[in-house]
């Protein structure tokens, strides 16, 4: 036989072998399937990723709430290609897709109105869409408006710079990163892996269920009955070795790409230090976040409404209340709290210890209200937002299994929490806080839900909850700062330290420790009054920062974590001593030191998610500062790629002159982005106290 002959012989019989076998393989399996051992996803598993579609950009911005919106803005001016990612549909964030339309400002800075530019065209756009200001004449703030009239405003300021500074915007809603893909030096963001959803329907699934029940069909890669999918890999728009090529930045609400990336962040209470305390913990608790708030919006009627208890309603009914202060105990005070449309301006009337102006049919007002809908999850067995080690412990950091990084059960309960409050508000007649024989109905309301509703869904609810604190990153080691850089409490606080509480609580050693680094920072510009530093008693204005990028006014504002687990268990109580912290704070600067992450170099921190402590972050987390640190990730972003430089060459000499650093800053102030306060406003405190 010859050899051709032999090899052909040769492969028959394999190639018959291979069959058989496949056969049998093929018959274990669909014996398998039928007796239920397995399922088609462990053959095809729902992670495998379809086709995908390559887009470019000079700028990756994963999240478009206010934060990731300053950038695109920015970047636009700037004549750059940015690409806008969102879990939801909206832009906007805080003011629409998280239905928190009520802005949150400091006095002095309002009004200077020293704001960053694009932060204040929002505000004037929502003043000319109304004819008016505050909208919803609500007292909590001095612009209070609809979350989808927020949308619908910022999204035309973003084509408006688009135009205006010859940008282009790609607009990516309903879209999720899933995965990133780094250089081989590990420094580098090299591209991005995200996937779209749209609904299959008519039945918009986009906005039928709450996020709970949609979040990990989102996060999947495969077709659903809800979704259909579109893979889509982010790149740099110009390919080359350069390491400036393009900038991912990070504006999630609760740090995503920070998780996914691996670099070190904190999560929850720091632990008691001379930097912080204030802290309650000698130990960190990553679990104890500031709760989080599903606002939903509800219309004052003319009559009395059939008001239907949710069947879940009593297992947080124990939670519901007005507040502590007996005072607060007045239906219509909590109405005009956040009202975000009245049709006509009533009269004023005394309602507890305020006057408001009185509300009638047709008003509309969005509940985010601390012992209502915000729910305060505090333990390893509820936490919203997994820590690392639980991350790792579910396999969302393996390669493809990114779900969101949120606990899917404690976001549904919080979505009953809302709808149960809601019932409360309008039918309950018992108060947590203050016992009963306090709360009375007000049956004359009714919950604004579906598509065409302020929240834009069909349940009522918000798209997404309002998040006030997720992961921070550590910053990289500075010369003040050698463990790390981060905004601290003694940084910003008005506190007097020499109080009886810290002389007592404090361990001796740390509290000489606070007061020498207190001289320290005071002894870095000159006081009004010319004090010498040992006569100091507490902070007479905010850190002063040579790299600062932006601004901030705001007081540390906790709504703190419940004890037990779950938060609606009857008797729990807030964790001990959170609010010791709790007060005012000076006009403070954003440095960008705390926006640079460590290990990876072309990824910029913006947003809630920068590195500050968790009492500096009750204050760095309202409307106004997401703005401005958006702003200034985005005019980063756009210098870096012009000058060929990476952020951190900015500050990495400090506190040595750092030329591009000054040029950086220069062309933040001339675009109408202030990276400081006017001194007597940086001193105010002196001059009112």
């Amino acid at each position: 036989m010859g050899k051709f002959k032999a090899r052909e012989l040769i492969n028959k019989q394999l190639l018959s072998r291979k069959r058989n076998n496949e056969l049998k393989f093929l018959g274990h399996i669909f014996t398998s399937l039928s007796l239920g051992i397995i399922s088609l996803n462990t053959i095809f598993p729902a992670s495998a990723r379809t086709s995908e579609e390559l887009i470019s950009c000079d700028m990756l911005i994963v999240g478009a709430g206010l934060s990731g919106s300053a950038a695109a803005y920015e970047g636009l001016l700037a004549g750059k290609t940015v690409c806008l990612t969102e879990l939801t549909d909206w832009v906007g964030g805080q003011i629409s897709s998280q239905g928190n339309s009520a802005f949150d400002e400091g006095k002095q800075q309002r009004s200077l109105q020293h704001f960053s530019r694009g932060y204040n065209v929002l505000r004037n756009n929502i003043a000319r869409f109304y004819n008016r200001q505050n909208p919803g004449e609500c007292w909590v703030s001095e612009s209070c408006f609809l979350p989808s009239h927020g949308h619908q405003l910022l999204y035309k300021q973003l084509k408006k710079a688009e135009q205006s500074g010859n940008g282009t915007l790609k607009w990516f809603p309903s879209t999720v990163v899933k995965e990133i893909e780094l250089s081989e030096n590990n420094r580098l963001i090299q591209s991005a892996i995200a996937i779209q959803h749209s609904p299959t329907d008519s039945d918009l699934y986009l906005h039928k269920e709450p996020l709970s029940h949609t979040i990990k069909d989102i996060y999947s890669y495969s077709d659903s009955e809800r979704f259909k999918k579109r893979i889509i890999r982010f790149q740099a728009k110009s390919q080359g070795k350069s390491s400036t090529n393009w900038f991912v930045i990070e504006t999630t609400e609760t740090g995503e790409i920070i998780a996914l990336a691996d670099i070190p962040y904190n999560l929850g209470l720091d632990p008691l230090n001379h930097f912080n305390p204030s802290s309650p913990t000698k130990n960190r608790d990553p679990y104890c976040l500031q709760g989080f708030t599903y606002p939903f919006a509800m219309e004052r009627t003319a009559s009395s409404q059939n008001q239907s208890k949710p069947k879940f309603y009593d297992k947080y009914k124990p939670y519901y209340g007005y507040d502590n202060d007996r005072r607060l105990a007045h239906f219509d005070l909590v109405f005009t709290y956040r009202r975000i449309w009245t049709p006509r301006k009533g009269r004023l009337v005394k309602t507890g210890p305020l006057k408001v102006n009185e509300p009638s049919s047709g008003d509309i007002s969005m509940q985010n209200w601390l012992w209502g809908n915000d729910y305060r999850p505090g333990t390893s067995q509820d936490n919203l937002v997994y820590t690392r080690q639980q991350l790792k412990e579910k396999g969302q950091l393996e390669k493809g299994k990114w779900e969101g990084g949120l606990r899917t059960e404690t976001l549904r309960k919080g979505e009953e929490l809302s709808l149960g409050f809601y019932y409360w508000l309008v039918a309950g007649t018992t108060d947590s806080r203050l016992g009963n024989n306090i709360k009375k109905p007000s049956l004359n309301h009714r919950l604004l839900k579906g598509l065409s509703s302020p929240m834009g869904t069909k349940h009522g609810l918000s798209k997404y909850p309002y998040i006030r604190e997720g992961r921070r990153i550590i910053g990289r080691p500075s010369y003040d700062h050698p463990n790390g850089f981060s905004v601290n409490e003694i940084d910003i606080s008005t506190k007097d330290y020499w109080n009886n509480f810290y002389r007592t609580s404090l361990p001796r050693p740390m509290y000489q420790r606070v007061w020498s680094t207190i001289a320290n920072l005071e002894s870095r510009i000159m006081t009004l009054s010319n004090r010498p530093s040992y006569l100091v008693t507490r902070r007479t204005h905010a850190t002063i920062y040579p790299d600062s990028v932006g601004v901030t006014q705001y007081m540390i504002d906790f709504h703190p974590c419940m004890v037990l687990s779950p938060p609606e268990k009857s008797g729990n109580l807030e964790r001990r001593e959170v609010r010791v912290a709790h007060g005012s704070a000076h006009p403070a600067q954003i440095p960008l030191r705390a926006m640079i992450p460590q290990k990876i170099d072309n990824l910029i921190v913006s947003g809630k998610n920068i590195a500050t402590s968790h009492i500096a972050a009750a204050a760095y987390r309202v409307h106004g500062f997401e703005w401005s640190v958006g702003a200034a990730a985005g005019t980063l972003a756009s210098f870096s790629l012009e000058k060929d430089i990476l952020p951190y060459e900015l500050v990495d000499d400090l506190p040595k002159q750092e030329p591009n650093l000054q040029k950086f800053r220069q062309i933040l102030e001339n675009n109408g982005n202030p990276t400081t306060f006017p001194q007597a406003m940086m001193f105010s405190y002196l001059q009112n106290n």
